[in-house]
């Protein structure tokens, strides 16, 4: 059974991959220079990119399904900048994809390649770090989980049992 709302359970996936991946970008890096193959070390953070993308656009949706019943309790400019946020952050995890993937290249342009994730890979963590801040803020700030608070199915205390 999947939780309702999804979103907020989604999310977490692109958050903990954005967190990770700048740790195993490193780890291959140092795997690298000691003498493993490339392509070899470089899978690694390769498919850590590849679902960082696949699990942002699936919290990007999730969210834009939930928005309607959202937007009616929060200001607009503030799910706005939430939504603008992750159309970034989803952005930029694949424009990071491509450039991992050239990572895979022999020579400079795989080295260069290598390097541009590694920085690309903490910018990331940055994005999605102010999605999650205006993710935090529509929730704690603007109460934005009182959208699914059901008033019929809130106990009852009638007394005439």
């Amino acid at each position: 059974m999947l939780p309702n709302p999804l979103h907020p359970a989604v999310v977490h996936f692109p958050i903990v991959l954005a967190v990770l991946l700048p740790l195993f970008v490193v780890g291959a890096l140092w795997a690298i220079r000691r003498g493993t193959e490339p392509v070899r070390a470089w899978s690694v953070p390769l498919a850590m990119a590849g679902l960082l993308l696949v699990s942002a656009f699936a919290a990007m949706r999730t969210g834009e399904a939930e928005e309607d019943r959202v937007e009616a309790v929060v200001p607009e400019g503030v799910l706005h900048e939430h939504e603008e946020a992750a159309e970034r952050f989803l952005v930029l995890s694949g424009v990071l994809l491509l450039v991992a993937g050239a990572g895979l290249l022999r020579g400079n342009v795989g080295s260069a390649a290598r390097l541009l994730t590694a920085a690309g890979s903490l910018g990331l963590l940055v994005a999605g770090a102010q999605v999650g801040a205006a993710g935090g803020e529509l929730v704690y700030e603007h109460d934005a989980a009182s959208a699914y608070v059901n008033q019929a199915t809130s106990p009852s205390f009638d007394t005439d049992d």
